[in-house]
């Protein structure tokens, strides 16, 4: 009969303790410290621009949001028509942007060969890189005289004669204005949401598409049928993040929209959006008077407007990753 062993809890071998990592403590602070920084940036532009903007909001009330007037002599100014632009040359540079964007991104996935897939979407992202001042220049200098001596005219004598529509594309032909400052932003923004449908299209399992190939679809409908159900929400995402860099750009717009403090019924009239009142009579404006807070809350109604949309997409993007 074995008789049994009955040990002390001093001789049960105890783990080791991992020794601490002085440096692992540093990093992990650093890292803390960085995203407490963000944070504050981005509150504290927040409260200055409120604060800022406060005198214009107690002065002209609600209605500040809607007003057209802007008049410095008279000190009465109002946001509507900047809000006005900025929303409209927004989203019809999204209309203008997305379907090319799909195109490009459809034949980088589906149709270029392989050689050359690379080098045309190294170019595409090399057009993000370019500086906005320098399409601002572009299209100031060539975009606004051929939209003058020919586009416009020929929209303005076809499409400006039909009933209802014909009122967007009336007007003189000066070349700049509303449509010319949207189909630059359209040409900016065209890069970002290019390159992440390109990138989410990729991430479409193969074997979903290789079935519907077995099945007798066609590269279209292959396109239509699986890739954009499956990836329908992330490039909702990369268009609302399209979107918020088209409602922040300054000086690409100032350079072609006209610089006109009022709304005109028509594509080809001037006009002028958030980002290109502040940059322009910024310098102007007196520290402490109403102008500056009147600049200060369109600072901050634009910052509102682009944290609304790059939330929106940030949630459409994180809920794709969920499902």
């Amino acid at each position: 009969m074995q008789q049994a062993v009955t040990l002390s809890p001093d001789a049960v071998p105890k783990p080791a303790r991992r020794s601490s990592n002085l440096g692992d403590t540093i990093f992990a602070a650093a890292c803390h410290v960085a995203g407490a920084l963000v944070l504050l940036l981005l509150g504290g532009i927040i409260i200055e621009l409120f604060i800022g903007g406060l005198p214009a909001f107690r002065a002209f009330g609600l209605p500040f949001i809607w007003s057209t007037e802007w008049d410095p002599v008279q000190e009465v100014f109002g946001a509507g028509v900047s809000i006005y632009g900025t929303v409209v040359t927004a989203v019809l540079a999204i209309l203008l942007a997305v379907p090319v964007a799909f195109g490009v991104a459809f034949y980088l996935t589906e149709l270029a060969p392989p050689w050359l897939r690379r080098p045309v979407g190294t170019a595409v992202e090399l057009l993000a890189a370019v500086p906005s001042i320098i399409y601002g220049m572009w299209g100031f200098f060539l975009i606004a005289p051929l939209m003058a001596q020919h586009v416009q005219p020929y929209v303005i004598d076809t499409i400006g004669e039909l009933p209802l529509i014909g009122e967007l594309f009336q007007g003189p032909p000066f070349g700049t204005g509303i449509f010319t400052a949207a189909l630059i932003l359209a040409i900016m923004i065209l890069p970002f949401i290019a390159a992440t449908m390109r990138d989410v299209f990729e991430q479409v399992p193969a074997v979903y598409k290789e079935s519907a190939y077995g099945l007798g679809c066609t590269t279209w409908e292959v396109m239509k049928g699986v890739v954009l159900p499956y990836t329908r929400i992330s490039v909702a995402g990369g268009i609302m993040l399209g979107l918020g860099r088209a409602l922040g750009e300054t000086m690409a717009v100032t350079f072609v929209i006209g610089n006109a403090n009022r709304i005109s019924g028509s594509l080809f009239g001037p006009g002028n959006t958030i980002a290109s009142v502040v940059a322009l009579e910024f310098g102007e404006s007196e520290t402490g008077s109403l102008k500056l807070s009147a600049l200060l809350a369109l600072g901050f109604i634009l910052f509102v407007l682009s944290f609304v949309v790059l939330a929106a997409s940030r949630w459409l993007l994180r809920s794709r990753i969920k499902g």
